[in-house]
């Protein structure tokens, strides 16, 4: 070995730190085995060849390759710190790593439905109002003339937390709550979560939204009840929607109606989605009973309303043709990601 070999490599290992510290993750590991290999390595290959030099050239050659070795460990450290931290220069990741899909936040199509019923009944005067979620058996069954011997109060159907108070089943208490509370006139429109013990299957939730609706003033008739529905089903699925009204019975509203719209997958022509009907119900609703008035403090003499009920998630599926409630609680980016704008 010739007395400039050992100080050339030196030199070269100096200049190659300065590119270490700007070094890729991949680059970074071929720097560690060329300078630091235990066979081959660099500075390894210099630190052995020591004894093959003259004494008085022993001393220098090593100190500075002692030195170097150090240097290089330090660099390496700090950059892998680097690397891994996005420390330098706020580089948050390797930006030699192959890139990755980035999810876009949007709102859930759930949500989206909600915030649209709440605004189309805003135009028609609603304000928006929420509740407890946990309610007494009072404001749950009693205030809305449901009997607790009602199969709706059994323990099959009701989540209870104890000797009478549970989940509530509906968004009903609600309107008990803002009776009792407010003089008329009211129209309130009130979202949120609703818990009931039901199977986990393609068409049922144990739990859901909800969205229930009240009005009451003097003078409202069952005229004005299916006006403003029927706006809002034209408003929310299209002008030319038909719609209709059925007979039904509910505890808290006499009469009492389901509401049909137009099936939005056959227009009507009959589909496996309507069972061939050709309509699909969206809510249960009608003029709200003067037990319920009463119980609340209000005269059902002077006063009437009415009240309406309806399931976002199954209104969602109707406006985007999903045919399983699961996949609205799944939170699956590949679902989730076709309702993003």
């Amino acid at each position: 070995m010739s007395e400039a070999f050992p100080n050339d490599q030196l030199e070269a290992v100096a200049r190659t730190i300065a590119e270490l510290r700007e070094a890729d993750a991949v680059r970074l590991t071929q720097f560690k085995v060329e300078l630091l290999g235990r066979k081959n390595g660099r500075l390894t290959q210099i630190l052995r060849s020591l004894s093959t030099l003259p004494p008085d050239e022993r001393r220098a050659v090593g100190q500075r390759a002692n030195q170097l070795k150090r240097e290089v460990e330090e660099a390496i450290a700090a950059r892998e710190k680097e690397l891994h931290t996005g420390a330098k220069s706020g580089v948050a990741a390797d930006l030699s790593m192959p890139g990755r899909q980035v999810w876009r936040g949007a709102i859930h199509p759930v949500t989206a439905v909600i915030d649209e019923i709440c605004e189309i009944f805003r135009e028609l005067g609603f304000s928006r109002v929420t509740g407890p979620e946990v309610e007494t058996e009072e404001y749950n069954f009693t205030k809305l003339n449901i009997p607790l011997d009602h199969p709706a109060a059994d323990m099959q159907d009701t989540f209870y937390l104890s000797p009478g108070v549970l989940l509530r089943t509906h968004t009903s208490p609600v309107q008990a709550r803002t009776m009792e509370r407010y003089k008329p006139p009211i129209r309130i429109v009130v979202p949120g979560m609703v818990y009931r013990r039901d199977a986990f299957d393609a068409s049922h939730s144990p739990v859901f939204a909800q969205i229930e609706g009240l009005a009451v003033d003097e003078g409202i008739t069952f005229v004005e009840f299916k006006a403003a529905l029927d706006y809002f089903a034209k408003r929310f699925f299209s002008p030319d929607t038909t719609v209709r009204f059925r007979p039904s019975y509910f505890p808290f509203t006499e009469p009492s109606a389901e509401v049909e719209v137009q099936c939005q997958m056959c227009k009507g022509g009959g589909c496996a989605t309507c069972q061939y009907t050709g309509f699909l119900e969206i809510m249960g609703a009608g003029m709200v009973h003067p037990a319920v008035l009463e119980n609340c403090g209000i005269d059902p003499e002077r006063y009437s309303g009415y009240a309406f009920g309806m399931g976002p998630e199954r209104i969602t599926m109707l406006r985007y043709g999903i045919p399983d409630i699961r996949m609205l609680f799944e939170n699956d980016m590949r679902f989730l990601q076709q309702f993003a704008e």
